[in-house]
């Protein structure tokens, strides 16, 4: 049987060719994504543990602890402690690290990096040894400042260059007096890192004296544990703690193996959906197979081969085809890996250099994917084959599916379907965040139940569009009849397509309402022309508003000023604002009372007062951050938006209280509106700071908006492998079918219809089962999208279901499109068939 087995895969190579492909492309995009994701994630962990080496131990200030009505103060680490960690034993060296977010401009004005990987910190003395100078020396004072070499590169700085760089707003022109190397991930990544003398890094960053980390050097001799051990006795318990160069090293690895999980896991989904969509493609192949050789199985079990042995012989020959398929998956799969890594280069994330890891791990993973699915896919069609009763070869039919078979899968899809159904309505009616497990089972159980019910739809669907075939005469009739002749081979085929539209339609739909909420959300929440923030999200100086404010064309200004406080032994983050503007930059819907916010008259969000049991003309104590207490009452509730929220209190009350008060954002309206000289103006006031974002509605809109977008073409490319896979899928059926009906091929040719009118047949066969797949995945589609967006309303109150009709005909069009390309192989095979041998093949 084995022999025999072999024997088929060899005679029906170009029959299993889509197979293999189909496969192959599952494979190589999940040996791919294990290859490309073990290859940085290694980079980064070596490039990260080359940070360490200049330290043994490290200390860090443990967090702020809140008790009663007390803001616990930040723990600092200063000199003092810096001295005594010096002089512990066992300790070599010590360096005191501060840092900060730093944006560096080019030459263009432009912000390097993407915002949130542009730091700044402290050279240590005239030679760090965490930063090897290449060239120039260290920085000393306000005006002199060392750049990253990668920096330096991209940019095009050089020693004596004036750099334009900000920390919390307001412009520095410092110059480069040193360039250095670093291991820092940040920079790997495409970011950047200043560096400033300490003094000047403190008085950036923090305040004098005081660090962020001290890092501690051991002796020869002194392990970091005794190190760790001893400066433990000096470091005190309430103040900070000290940690391990070796477990800074494991826990950095840890991150980026967490970080790059997601993306590993992302990807995996994304194969695992081309996989499942190939399965189909593989049991229409040995299915057909099986139809095609039923007299010769016939013949085996005649002779005494057993039901098992049919079995194991059609489940051996998928054996071959998905080994093969697994190693020129894994091979191309490495390719994959190699190029995803090179193509990170031409967006500027640029990744530590490091070695291809292909991990035995990958190997066994390719491998026993193609195998595994290959098998499972064909073990259906090979119990079938095993039914075939030895008196079938005397005939060249063998039994159809009978009644009772029809009407159990048919009462089983309705089943399937309902419950489905059933559960994803449930789901809508529940919190965000609670119906996301109901959603998806019940997603997966209608997915489920509508490929069963596959067979029972497409006669009525496919028979809808017969108008339509009418006009291409006999070869739209036969094409028609041909679409339904077998509803399970149809089914099949069509469901692979079915799968891919609709999830890239589910998330049309959802992005396109999430745009339109975000635009609601942009508009309905601020009546202020612009938002001025930090470009990394970072705190403002409140010496930005003071420029804004004092600009030309501006006519009132309010800072968003974050404070912690305690009330009711809770903390609760307060929002200034300018109590005299406010109502004219925001437009928020009170529930009861006046927006007065002024003196000890505060307005809250309806959901802070409903857990405080708060209304209007309610008192309440609150205790800042300088251990003050005042007596404050609500003056007005006011509906929470996704940008709005909490209690406001004036900044006059709220800035006496702050040490160092700074803005998330400040928001303004001019004399002339918004437009685009006005922007320009802002900016120039500002220093045309590449670190500050001044943004209309249109822009926060866009901005929030830009991720989606991204996400979804990335998703839309990730997808299109499950519509190549189907197009495979299409291709494969309709050339196997071609081969079954050479016969009948033959014979319509004799009676005389032409080699058009045979490509004319196949073509529209190919279309019908493609739109009909279509049809079906744009169905569900919408319907998931209406029901995720029921689900996401619950957590965004602008949320407005909105199907994108334009893109829905344009997924329709995708659908004929893939039909009409995937027949032209086939469409030409059956015109080129010869006729006498046609009709004599059997």
């Amino acid at each position: 049987m084995f022999r025999t087995a072999l024997r088929n895969v060899f005679a029906h190579k170009a029959r299993l060719l889509m197979t293999v492909l189909a496969v192959m492309l599952g494979v190589a995009f999940v040996s791919g994504t294990l290859v490309f994701t073990n290859t940085i994630s290694d980079a980064y962990q070596k490039s990260s543990a080359k940070g360490f080496d200049q330290v043994d131990v490290a200390i860090h200030p443990d967090g702020r602890q809140d008790e009663g009505d007390k803001i616990g103060k930040e723990p600092k680490l200063t000199q003092a402690l810096l001295d005594k960690a010096a002089a512990v034993p066992g300790a070599e060296s010590t360096i005191g690290v501060v840092n900060g977010f730093t944006a560096i401009a080019d030459k263009d004005g432009k912000l390097i990096g993407g915002g949130f990987q542009s730091q700044g910190g402290n050279y240590w003395g005239d030679k760090d040894p965490r930063y090897p100078l290449t060239s120039g020396h260290a920085p000393q004072g306000r005006n002199e400042v060392a750049v990253d070499s990668e920096t330096a590169r991209r940019a095009g700085y050089k020693i004596g260059d004036t750099v334009r760089l900000s920390v919390d707003g307001p412009v520095l022109k410092p110059t480069i007096t040193g360039v250095f190397t670093t291991d820092d991930g940040n920079v790997a990544a495409g970011g950047s890192l200043a560096l400033f003398d300490t003094a000047t890094a403190q008085k950036l960053f923090g305040s004098a004296g005081e660090y962020d980390e001290i890092d501690v050097k051991a002796a020869t001799g002194t392990t970091q544990t005794a190190l760790r051990n001893a400066l433990d006795e000096v470091v005190p318990k309430d103040v900070a703690s000290t940690t391990t160069g070796k477990q800074l090293a494991d826990d950095q690895a840890t991150q980026i193996a967490a970080a790059m999980s997601g993306m590993k896991t992302g990807l995996l989904v994304f194969a695992g959906i081309a996989l499942f969509v190939g399965t189909f493609i593989i049991a229409n192949t040995f299915t057909m197979l099986v139809a095609q050789r039923t007299r010769e199985l016939a013949l085996l079990r005649a002779v005494g081969a057993s039901r098992r042995q049919v079995t194991r012989s059609v489940l051996l020959e998928a054996f071959v085809v998905g080994t093969v398929a697994a190693v020129t998956g894994l091979a191309a799969g490495i390719g994959i890996g190699a190029g995803m890594r090179a193509l990170m280069g031409t967006f500027d994330a640029t990744v530590p250099d490091g070695p291809l890891v292909v991990s035995p791990g990958t190997i066994a993973t390719a491998l026993l994917v193609g195998v595994l699915i290959t098998m499972l896919a064909a073990w259906l069609p090979g119990r079938r084959a095993a039914k075939i009763p030895p008196v079938a070869a005397m005939s060249s039919v063998h039994a159809k599916a009978t009644t009772k078979s029809l009407v159990v899968r048919n009462t089983l899809g309705a089943l399937f379907s309902a419950a489905g159904v059933a559960v994803v309505l449930f789901a809508t009616t529940m919190d965000g965040s609670d119906g996301q497990a109901p959603m998806g089972l019940g997603a997966v159980l209608l997915i489920i139940g509508v490929f069963i019910l596959t067979p029972l739809l497409s006669r009525p669907l496919i028979a809808s569009a017969a108008p339509v075939l009418r006009a291409f005469g006999v070869s739209g009739k036969l094409a028609r009849q041909n679409s339904v002749r077998n509803p399970r081979r149809t089914a099949a085929t069509a469901s692979a397509l079915m799968i891919g539209l609709t999830l890239i339609t589910g998330m049309t739909v959802m992005a396109g309402s999430l745009q339109t909420s975000i635009d609601k959300m942009a508009s309905s929440a601020i009546k202020a022309d612009y938002v001025v923030s930090m470009a990394n999200g970072n705190m403002l100086s409140p010496e930005v508003e003071k420029k804004l404010a004092a600009t030309d064309g501006v006519t009132a200004t309010s800072p968003l000023r974050d404070a912690p406080s305690r009330i009711d032994g809770e903390t609760e983050y307060l929002t200034g604002v300018n109590g005299a503007s406010i109502t004219s930059l925001t437009d928020l819907t009170l529930s009861e009372g006046a927006f007065k916010v002024d003196g000890s008259r505060v307005v809250v969000d309806d959901d802070t007062a409903k857990s405080h049991g708060w209304k209007t003309g309610s008192h309440f104590t609150v205790s800042y951050e300088d251990g003050r207490k005042q007596r404050l009452s609500v003056a007005g509730v006011y509906r929470s938006t996704e940008m709005m929220r909490g209690i406001m209190l004036d900044n006059a009350v709220l800035a006496p209280h702050q040490s160092d008060p700074q803005d998330m954002q400040v928001m303004l309206k001019t004399s002339g509106g918004a437009s685009g000289q006005v922007k320009d103006k802002l900016e120039k006031a500002l220093g045309d700071n590449p670190a500050i974002k001044v943004q209309d509605k249109k822009d926060i809109s866009n901005d929030i908006a830009q991720m989606f977008t991204l996400m979804l073409n990335m998703l839309y490319g990730l997808l299109a492998m499950a519509v190549i896979v189907a197009v495979l899928g299409v291709i494969n059926t309709l050339a196997m079918s071609v081969f079954e009906r050479s016969q009948e091929i033959g014979m319509l040719r004799a009676i005389g219809l032409d080699r058009k009118g045979i490509k004319r047949m196949v073509r529209l066969e190919s279309l019908v089962i493609s739109l009909f797949g279509g049809v079906l995945g744009i169905g569900l589609g919408v319907f998931f999208g209406w029901a995720a967006g029921e689900l996401l309303g619950t957590k965004m109150a602008t949320y407005e279901l909105v199907v994108p009709w334009g893109r829905m005909a344009l997924f329709l069009l995708l659908a004929a499109t893939v039909g009409v390309l995937a027949a032209l192989w086939p469409a030409r095979r059956a015109a080129r068939l010869n006729m006498l041998g046609a009709i004599k093949s059997e």
